[in-house]
């Protein structure tokens, strides 16, 4: 008896750690794009930090492969504004030459914030560059207390993750010779049922835990009034 309840404890404590979150990241929905197309770009922002919320995020914008401007998505209960730097080249538009870039994007909530165990999906639209395999979007998180986590480490090729990963989005030849495949709206991955899934996890393994600590309790006794 007292075997398996070590044995349910440790399932449970075990799932508790599956359920530590996957989803904690700051990702880019979708992970993929076609080059020179037109995109809808979705930064899910998590947030996992008790009991702060997330006040305010600055998403910066390659500079190495601009993007010439960005759409931003209104929502409810936050500001957007945009910061824009000049090319040392033009982009090449079909509306003709653009000299300025996307430097970075930074929404600041009006209200509460993301609270803890929720997330928020932060749009734009943006027209895609040709010359680059793929792009990366360096984002700073800041809390209610004030603190901030900066999303911006490199993951080695063929190694462990970043503990903050940069959000990165790669970037596809496009489907036919001299074609361009525009994307579509971007539908997030992550949604508010992959959290209450995580939490369903962690809530089963913190019982059945629970209830194997109970089992190597009594059977613990039962073997002492046995002894006695």
């Amino acid at each position: 008896m007292r075997r398996i309840a070590i044995v349910l404890a440790a399932a449970g404590f075990a799932l508790v750690a599956v359920a530590a979150p996957a989803w904690a990241h700051v990702k880019i929905e979708p992970e993929t794009a076609t080059k020179g197309s037109d995109a809808v770009l979705a930064f899910v922002v998590p947030n996992e930090k008790d009991p702060q919320t997330t006040t305010k995020v600055v998403v910066q914008f390659p500079t190495d492969h601009p993007i010439a401007d960005a759409l931003v998505e209104p929502i409810p209960g936050w500001t957007a504004e945009k910061t824009q730097f000049t090319l040392k080249t033009p982009i090449q538009t079909d509306a003709g030459p653009v000299s300025t870039g996307i430097k970075d994007v930074t929404w600041t909530a009006t209200g509460k914030g993301i609270p803890v165990e929720n997330f928020q999906e932060f749009r734009v639209s943006v027209g895609l560059p040709s010359d680059a395999d793929s792009l990366s979007f360096p984002t700073t998180q800041t809390y209610s207390d004030g603190s901030t986590v900066q999303w911006v480490q490199v993951s080695p090729a063929g190694g462990p993750e970043a503990d903050n990963p940069v959000p990165v989005l790669t970037l596809t030849a496009a489907s036919g010779a001299g074609a361009t495949t525009p994307t579509t709206a971007a539908t997030s991955t992550v949604k508010q049922s992959d959290v209450d899934n995580a939490k369903t996890i962690a809530i089963i393994g913190i019982v059945v835990g629970a209830l194997g600590l109970l089992a190597g309790i009594g059977g613990l006794a039962r073997g002492r009034r046995r002894a006695a």
